[in-house]
């Protein structure tokens, strides 16, 4: 054999052991469908799965804009392209009729169809692993009672090699391990609780966490911010006391924001008022009450000291003079002159750290699309903000951003036009 054949040989054993490797690695903890138990769902069943959708808010995916609920329809735009949901109700040719309690056990676990095909994690079984076989079988016993819709589902638009399957088993070889929940011996049962909701049904890390190239979670920076994939709204880190973290609050603030969408000093817009109010407000007392408690134990991963009194952290150049007159106009009728906002109603800009934490996408987001915090039985008439996109040009939004990241004793960078621009130009995408 000459010494080219042996490398040619070496290369080929060590592809065929690179493919076994993660062949081996997609099939870890597998769910055998073909052993069933019997299925016998229940009204106590039917309820429970019910709840259990809510607090997964699976319809709101699965649910196309004035389309059939779970249905399916929907497109999810990501970085390697749209995903459209599919269709959970029982039809038996379109929908998961057909299914048996295990194959929709695998969806959850393993991350597959029935077929066996795998999925891809616009379906977020990276944190569904962690739901148990008793909550999944109860969300199917719901998903089996609903009405049949015939709806075919509609194939995903993704960039090559992103289509291919071989593709996604690599990916999931790096990112993904399933496993059930175990609860953590050394904590009580209400922290258990949860982290078994904010990990698994809540799957609250897919947006709080920062992603990389390929789109997977670093697991050290679960839960640590992020910006959502395309739709360029940042979701806060859930650890940082200087962005979303809650450690320093009142389990009842905690409470009162996941199930009203308001508590005093905070309120949620953008992706979080639409997971408040198809989610969270429907959550139990004791339920939420055990995820403030699991939200307070959250610890910075990599803590930062905060910014120094003085003056603001240094930044690009605004016409202060220019902004404060702009904030007087558009802004200070609804939020203040000294930026303090109006209890129960307008939030204040001064000391918010909404306002001031290192991503501003959010604050350009409001300001140009406006918004409302959502409709929930705790405020059900909620204050909003218009949008001024066709108002303010990207130097007038740039310069009143600005402007309340650095009065009042906030403490922030300015930022420039060409930055609101970018935004601007991936607003719906």
């Amino acid at each position: 054999m000459t010494t080219w054949s042996k490398i040619a040989l070496g290369l080929c054993l060590l592809a065929a052991g690179a493919v076994a490797a993660v062949w081996s690695l997609n099939l870890r903890d597998e769910v055998d469908v073909k052993t069933t138990a019997a299925y016998a769902p229940s009204d106590s069943l039917l309820a429970r799965g019910a709840y259990l959708a809510r607090a997964g808010n699976c319809m709101g995916c699965h649910t196309a804009r004035g389309g059939q609920p779970y249905a399916g329809g929907l497109g999810i735009a990501t970085p390697f392209g749209t995903v459209f949901t599919s269709n959970l109700t029982p039809d038996a040719n379109t929908g998961i009729g057909s299914w048996s309690p295990a194959h929709f056990w695998r969806a959850l676990h393993n991350g597959r169809s029935k077929s066996g095909r795998l999925l891809y994690p616009a379906f977020p079984y990276t944190s569904y692993t962690q739901v148990t076989r008793e909550d999944s079988d109860a969300i199917f016993t719901y998903l089996r009672s609903l009405p049949a819709v015939n709806q075919p589902n509609q194939p995903h638009a993704l960039r090559f090699p992103f289509n291919l399957q071989p593709a996604l088993a690599l990916w999931r070889a790096l990112y993904f391990k399933p496993g059930v929940y175990r609860p953590d011996a050394s904590r009580d049962a209400e922290w258990n609780r949860g982290a078994y909701l904010v990990g698994g049904l809540g799957h609250c890390s897919a947006c709080h966490s920062p992603r990389d190239a390929l789109g997977g979670i670093r697991q050290t920076l679960a839960l640590a911010g992020g910006l959502i994939p395309m739709q360029n709204w940042y979701a806060p880190s859930l650890t940082s006391p200087r962005e979303a973290g809650v450690a320093d609050w009142a389990p009842e603030r905690i409470v009162a924001l996941l199930r009203d969408g308001v508590a005093p000093g905070a309120s949620v817009s953008g992706p979080m008022a639409e997971v408040v109010l198809g989610s969270t407000q429907h959550l139990s007392q004791a339920d939420l009450q055990a995820m403030a408690h699991y939200l307070k134990t959250l610890a910075d991963p990599s803590p930062r000291p905060p910014p120094a009194s003085g003056a603001p952290p240094a930044a690009a150049a605004f016409n202060s003079e220019r902004a404060a007159k702009l904030y007087e106009q558009h802004c200070a009728q609804c939020h203040g002159e000294q930026g303090q906002g109006v209890a129960n109603a307008y939030p204040a800009l001064a000391g918010n750290r909404a306002v001031t934490m290192a991503s501003s996408e959010n604050l350009v987001q409001m300001v140009l699309g406006g918004g409302f915090a959502p409709a929930t039985a705790g405020n059900p008439r909620p204050f909003g903000m218009p949008p001024f996109v066709l108002v303010l040009s990207d130097r007038d939004v740039a310069d009143v951003i600005s402007h309340i990241r650095t009065a009042w004793g906030n403490q922030a960078s300015a930022l420039t036009p060409q930055e609101v621009g970018r935004i601007r130009a991936n607003q719906g995408r």
